[in-house]
């Protein structure tokens, strides 16, 4: 199963606050709020949606393709990704143009305020599916450009191609007759419980809604798991317990990498929300989005612990 993974691509820029938002956010002054944080540590990392799924795809034996833009800052990137395994060929670099940066603060709770800076991502529109020297079996349609998913969105949909719609971070900048287009012709829909219920807030559809017709789709709950609607069943899926909270960042992006995988592999919905819950938690136990790492024998094995696969993750070791 051939899968393009779509959507921005970043540094990261991860800061930590020894306290907790909530003590100084006062509803009653919103009007007024005028906030700075002093944070104790500040990291750099490779990041961006895009990639983020595509490193956790990798690392369980799967051969992703990136497609995007990036900056002319981006060569040590690219070199990381294909050592990993990710196809980088179909990333275009924009001269004179840095790639685009991520700025996220995390407090004590987990609770995150980020800012995204586009750079070479504005660009992404001058990246096509066309352009691959194949036709892939699926499209990851991740935040990025708002003109470039809504054209991703389109070109799916006319060439027959089924797509993954993953519009989170980009809700409040894409349209709303955008993200209805993108879940009318979905094949798949993966929000977060948050983005779920801002995409009712915005277009009336409600999860009930995004699972009409034939349409596979998942909510992740942070600790309280995930949901996958397919089939016309509910499946629902526990979290993967951790040895160790680090870094909640990109947790969700590698959920999507696990899961992704056992659909390729052909797995049950089961096997698959439980292999994006593994994939989950070893991000969380590291900072960043990229530095948990793991063999597929690795990844069975602690699965395995909590799990029962019944053999079926055998496939991961072929």
């Amino acid at each position: 199963m051939r899968i393009v993974f779509s959507g921005s691509i970043a540094y990261d820029y991860l800061m930590t606050f020894p306290g907790y938002f909530r003590d100084f956010i006062h509803p009653e002054k919103m009007e007024s709020l005028s906030l700075s944080f002093l944070v104790d540590s500040l990291s750099r990392h490779y990041g961006g949606i895009a990639p983020n799924i595509a490193y956790s795809y990798a690392l369980l034996g799967g051969k992703p393709v990136v497609l995007g833009t990036a900056g002319d800052d981006f060569d040590d990137y690219r070199q990381w990704l294909n050592s990993k395994g990710v196809d980088t060929s179909a990333v275009k670099q924009i001269p004179g143009v840095k790639t685009a940066s991520f700025f996220a603060n995390t407090d004590q709770a987990n609770l995150q305020i980020a800012s995204f800076y586009a750079g070479a991502m504005a660009y992404a529109d001058q990246v096509t599916i066309a352009d691959l020297p194949f036709r892939p079996d699926l499209v990851v349609i991740s935040p990025d450009d708002p003109t470039a998913m809504r054209n991703r969105i389109r070109e799916c949909a006319a060439a027959g191609i089924p797509y993954l719609y993953d519009p989170s971070q980009q809700l409040a900048r894409v349209s709303v007759e955008d993200i209805r287009e993108g879940v009318q012709n979905a094949k798949m829909i993966v929000v977060n419980d948050y983005e779920a219920h801002m995409i009712e807030n915005r277009t009336g559809l409600t999860e009930a809604d995004m699972v009409l017709g034939d349409k596979i789709l998942v909510v992740t709950r942070g600790n309280e798991g995930a949901t996958i609607y397919a089939d016309g069943q509910r499946h629902d899926i526990p979290v993967f317990p951790e040895v160790t909270i680090v870094d909640p960042t990109g947790t969700g992006d590698a959920f999507r990498g696990g899961f992704l995988r056992g659909v390729a592999l052909g797995l049950s919905w089961e096997l698959n929300g439980r292999m994006g819950a593994l994939a989950a938690t070893y991000c969380l136990e590291q900072k960043g989005t990229q530095n948990h790492s793991f063999t597929p024998a690795e990844f069975v094995e602690r699965f395995r612990t909590v799990f029962d696969d019944g053999g079926e993750l055998n496939k991961l070791l072929q």
